[in-house]
């Protein structure tokens, strides 16, 4: 897939997802790509597989304190004073939507694809390692004076389309 389609795909799934569902304006910023697998160093990271005849995860990390600005404002609540468990649902939620719009608009150029569970980490000083081995394209927001990533890596699947766990069910 085009570098160019990836980034305006993902442009477009944060910034409405954003608008719709925390009443918030998401102003992307220069995308980079890098090699080394997505770390925080204070914050939550969340990811989501994706899967089909291109393969990769969707990730979404930002600063603890983000995390809660952003919480409250998708629980329409007026402050969410601390991380817990409510927090990482709704970095888990956002991801799984933005990522969710992006494998939609994306399927018109790889064909079907499937959406992991979201998986959300909390912590110092971690990072993440991808089997995979393939680059990152991570995309920057602003909100606000809050800044936040998306990242994504893709690649064609190595074994071709994979069935997704609901479809080689129905097909037993």
């Amino acid at each position: 897939m085009e570098q160019q389609a990836i980034i305006d795909s993902i442009c477009r799934a944060t910034v409405g997802t954003f608008q719709t569902m925390l009443s918030l304006d998401a102003e992307p910023g220069p995308p980079r790509s890098e090699t080394s697998c997505p770390s925080v160093q204070d914050g939550v990271m969340s990811f989501v597989s994706l899967d089909g005849a291109w393969e990769g995860t969707g990730v979404m990390t930002c600063s603890a304190a983000v995390a809660c600005r952003f919480s409250a404002a998708f629980l329409m609540m007026p402050d969410v004073p601390a991380m817990n468990e409510e927090v990482l649902d709704c970095v888990g939620e956002l991801t799984n939507m933005i990522i969710g719009n992006f494998k939609t608009d994306a399927e018109r150029l790889l064909g079907p694809l499937t959406l992991g569970v979201p998986t959300v980490i909390y912590g110092k000083n971690f990072m993440s390692r991808s089997m995979g081995g393939n680059a990152w394209l991570i995309m920057p927001f602003q909100c606000g004076t809050d800044v936040f990533e998306i990242q994504i890596a893709l690649r064609p699947a190595r074994e071709g389309p994979k069935l997704g766990r609901h479809a080689a069910l129905a097909a037993v």
